[in-house]
């Protein structure tokens, strides 16, 4: 999962609607997942580039370099087929997902991946 906060593409995203726990796709959205940066890119004008190797990794092991839990991260959206893309106006002080997925303001949803 890519979690975004105040990215400028965030108003051109869908709204998230998980029916029946399910992951909507992101229609017309793609996303290229790299050690260094990560590109989504969608319809039109609308994309964005994430300096991946800055990004934090949550829940992934501790004791190795930042290097190490970004590329299991690019590794495992590999393996999926794309990446979960969620933009919220701002990160929370906590992240809890049952009251961050019901709460009508995340955009975003599953982005397949381009080869």
């Amino acid at each position: 999962m890519l979690l975004l906060a105040d990215a400028p593409v965030h108003d051109a995203l869908p709204l998230l609607t998980a029916q029946d726990g399910a992951m909507p796709s992101c229609e017309g959205w793609n996303i290229v997942a790299r050690l260094t940066l990560c590109v989504v890119d969608g319809p039109g004008d609308h994309g964005l580039v994430v300096p991946a190797l800055a990004a934090p990794v949550v829940g992934g092991a501790d004791d190795g370099p930042a290097s190490s839990g970004m590329g299991d991260w690019c590794a495992d959206a590999e393996q999926a087929g794309g990446v979960v893309v969620l933009s919220l106006d701002r990160l929370p002080e906590a992240l809890d997902w049952s009251a961050l997925l019901s709460s009508g303001t995340v955009r975003g949803g599953f982005m397949p991946a381009l080869a």
